[in-house]
């Protein structure tokens, strides 16, 4: 009961505080600096919002960083290449990792 009692007059303080400073920003709305201050929360909260829709750089295979957009897509292009392209060493050996034991097939062949 303590912790609920805690917590609703936290909230009431957390709340009280708020609108005090919004009462006080409304009242400064012809101030420039409260209409700066204003502007650079909304800004903020904007971007805070926007999705990561681009690269801005990347390292390419040299090391060296690439920004340019020309340069990000040759280099991915590169990369994707070199991945589909490479030949992976294999010893025709199926190994029983799909969660089958030996023993469940030799009981599944002898059904």
């Amino acid at each position: 009961m303590e912790y609920k009692k805690s917590r609703q007059n936290a909230k009431r303080v957390i709340s009280s505080a708020k609108e005090k400073k919004q009462k006080e920003c409304a009242n400064d709305l012809n101030d420039s600096e409260c209409q700066n201050e204003i502007f650079r929360m909304a800004k903020q909260m904007v971007k805070e919002r926007q999705d990561i829709t681009w690269l801005n750089c990347i390292k390419g295979a040299s090391g060296k960083v690439i920004v340019d957009d020309k340069g990000i897509k040759d280099s991915w292009n590169k990369y994707m290449e070199k991945l589909m392209n490479e030949e992976n060493e294999w010893d025709h050996k199926i190994s029983h990792q799909d969660g089958l034991s030996e023993s469940s097939t030799e009981e599944d062949e002898k059904a």
